[in-house]
């Protein structure tokens, strides 16, 4: 059964979380429109969201979803704590938000996400143009922000997304041979994911040849494997993505590429010894940097040494259209409860090619990876 997957008690702290932010930003009521935000506070958990969602939290009493009628079926059967209003295709979700809000707002201030995938500029104009609220605030990132650290209840399912990730790993390493179709590699990819439990992750997996390997977002052709294959593949279990890479050799290895093997896991290392809680995202970024340092690649430089994981709806598994990454120049503090896709890159250096990458926790005690398959080098 495809149900929501949080305890009432879960979601009831989540939004006492989420009221307590309002009141110290003096907001009398939020409208969420991104779907990660949405699913966190009720746990609506479909694939409906290419068309407008929102949200209305007011400081006190129900929680009100506005969105398509024709979605009344998997509301009712998923979402327990809000109330819904639905809205025909000849109308939209704000011209249906400003009827219900309208006379309701004088003299409240009122929060929109200005920022998130969910919400048009048309649809944000109509909503701050036409509700007669007393004043508007942007509330952009502000439940991303609480999203960071997770509760027991999302650590369960991060762990079972990341063995849903080694499965699909495993099964794209296995299928990787001299001449293997890149769609037979990615079917038993996909395959041994959902056997294991996984659902669709937030975009990929990514397989692509060496040849594409610079290219950041895209996957599998309809070509052949002959040489390097590049897997980026996420496990997503309850919408909680978990990502890893590995860098898989046809026929060998070059003496260049082992060299960057040794040096890609040395440094991944160093990452996560330097993962911490109380430390920020640029000493965790320094302890990877500093190993590239040592290796003699002084002006080797990467945009971050990964990234915090959680949420993720199509089109992404980072959690919306934002990248929270560890970089040199973050000062985000790292706590205790935060999934990262860690990663360790060494590719277009001159030296070679390879790099690894896995989800972690940040435990008390340090960081957990939470992946099994094997750093390598992998060379079938």
């Amino acid at each position: 059964m495809h149900s929501n997957p949080f305890t009432d008690a879960e979601l009831a702290r989540r939004l006492a979380a989420t009221r307590t932010e309002m009141a110290k930003r003096g907001l009398d009521m939020a409208l969420f429109s991104s779907p990660e935000n949405i699913f966190y506070l009720i746990g609506l958990d479909h694939w409906g969201y290419f068309a407008p969602h929102l949200l209305i939290v007011p400081a006190e009493g129900d929680l009100t979803l506005i969105t398509r009628q024709m979605e009344q079926a998997v509301i009712r059967n998923q979402v327990r704590n809000a109330a819904f209003i639905g809205h025909t295709d000849s109308e939209t979700a704000a011209d249906v938000a400003v009827k219900h809000l309208n006379g309701q707002c004088g003299g409240l201030t009122l929060g929109l996400e200005n920022w998130s995938s969910g919400l048009a500029y048309g649809m944000g104009h109509q909503l701050t143009n036409q509700i007669d609220a007393a004043g508007w605030q942007d509330i952009t990132g502000m439940l991303d922000l609480m999203r960071l650290v997770k509760s027991p209840e999302e650590i369960t399912f991060m762990r079972a997304a990341a063995k849903a990730a080694d499965a699909g790993t495993q099964a794209a390493i296995d299928a990787i041979h001299d001449g293997a179709r890149e769609t037979d590699v990615a079917a038993d990819c996909l395959a041994a994911m959902t056997r294991a439990g996984g659902t669709p992750p937030g975009f990929g997996p990514f397989i692509r040849p060496a040849a594409r390997m610079a290219e950041e977002h895209t996957s599998w052709g309809d070509g052949t494997h002959h040489q390097t294959v590049f897997l980026e593949v996420a496990g997503c279990v309850a919408r909680y993505n978990a990502p890893m890479g590995r860098l898989v050799h046809i026929g060998y290895i070059s003496d260049e590429d082992a060299e960057m093997a040794e040096l890609s896991k040395h440094a991944f290392h160093a990452t996560l010894d330097a993962l911490r809680p109380g430390v920020t995202a640029r000493d965790v970024y320094n302890g990877w940097q500093s190993v590239v340092d040592e290796a003699g690649l002084p002006t080797y430089r990467r945009h971050h040494c990964g990234y915090l994981v959680g949420i993720g709806f199509p089109p992404s598994w980072t959690g919306g259209p934002r990248v929270t990454g560890l970089r040199h120049d973050s000062d985000l503090e790292m706590k205790v409860g935060m999934t990262f896709h860690l990663m360790s890159w060494f590719t277009e250096t001159g030296r070679g090619n390879y790099f690894v990458s896995n989800t972690v926790l940040l435990g008390p005690d340090g960081a957990e990876v939470l992946n099994s398959t094997p750093f390598g080098p992998h060379v079938k």
